[in-house]
């Protein structure tokens, strides 16, 4: 008799893919980084027309509809209630911690001090692979994310010495401290919680599991958000972001944790700064200086050495 899903699902915690699909795994989170980073950019033409937590929302509700018309339309997946439910609301729960922490921290903080407290994410994510799915990360991985993450440091400081040596630790490093946390222990639990649903059908029920928090923290907000007064842009923008960039990475996501350690998968984290660099440069708003570039290829190389590592 075959195991049961649910039995066999803890089988996976422990294993990696090799070949091909390894190879399709860091491709998946080079373009999750791309992604990623085109809405930085791209989300910062909007973020002034609507407040932080209902923007948000707005963007999970898109992200929502378009899982829903790919998953149960055009992929013909049947929709009904998933096992264990509440897991979506647990990981949604994660998420939105998150990226409000983000924003909130902001209210306190700069984006490069935030910026400089999210290269504790991957080792962050070590620790909590370790106790919950048994992962260890090799010496030499965790060596190279330490190299990639002092090349992101230096980009996010733009390569002043002096304003990293500086960097001080206030309240709005700790409140994105436990956003950190937060998205560290999201990516294992991925793998943890994995019942081998269809990655449309999973996307979709993270998506309402994120907005259900995000309503929650938007309501007070809600009354004032004058959706007429929002122009065709925002909308395109919103949609972007909403289906391509939040949906993409999604599936991006959880298919390179399912076969990736998790050290690995949040150690692209580390191209963001570099990638908004070459985003900002394709819209016209011109390059950085010698000095970051610098950064940034010492970034690109560690995890290089990453990717060609033993997992």
């Amino acid at each position: 008799m075959p195991p049961s899903q649910t039995e066999a699902a803890p089988a996976r915690h422990n294993t990696y893919a090799g070949g091909r699909e390894k190879i399709m795994a860091h491709l998946a989170m080079l373009l999750f980084a791309a992604l990623i980073s085109g809405s930085f950019s791209l989300g910062g033409m909007i973020a002034k027309q609507v407040s932080p937590a209902p923007l948000m929302l707005m963007r999970y509700i898109v992200t929502i509809i378009a899982m829903a018309v790919i998953a149960f339309g055009f992929a013909r997946q049947p929709f009904r209630v998933p096992e264990k439910p509440l897991r979506f609301l647990w990981l949604g729960l994660l998420l939105a911690i998150y990226m409000l922490t983000m924003f909130i921290a902001l209210e306190f903080t700069s984006p490069v001090q935030t910026g400089a407290v999210f290269t504790l994410m991957p080792l962050v994510s070590a620790v909590f692979a370790f106790f919950i799915l048994g992962q260890k990360t090799r010496t030499g991985v965790l060596a190279s994310l330490l190299i990639a993450g002092a090349g992101a440091i230096w980009v996010i400081f733009h390569g002043d010495l002096d304003a990293i040596l500086g960097f001080d630790v206030g309240r709005g490093e700790l409140i994105f401290f436990i956003g950190v946390v937060s998205h560290a222990l999201y990516v294992p639990l991925l793998r943890f919680l994995d019942r081998r649903d269809n990655p449309l059908v999973f996307g979709f029920w993270l998506a309402v599991g994120v907005a259900f928090w995000l309503a929650l923290a938007a309501a007070p907000d809600l009354l004032s958000v004058d959706i007429t007064a929002l122009d065709w842009k925002f909308w395109a923008i919103l949609v972007y972001i909403g289906v391509v960039t939040t949906a993409g990475t999604f599936q991006l996501l959880q298919y390179a944790s399912m076969r990736l350690p998790a050290s690995k998968v949040l150690g692209y984290g580390y191209l963001t700064p570099t990638s908004i660099i070459i985003f900002e440069a394709a819209l016209g708003n011109g390059w950085t200086s010698l000095s970051v570039m610098i950064g940034a290829a010492v970034t690109a190389c560690g995890l290089l050495v990453m990717a060609l590592l033993p997992d």
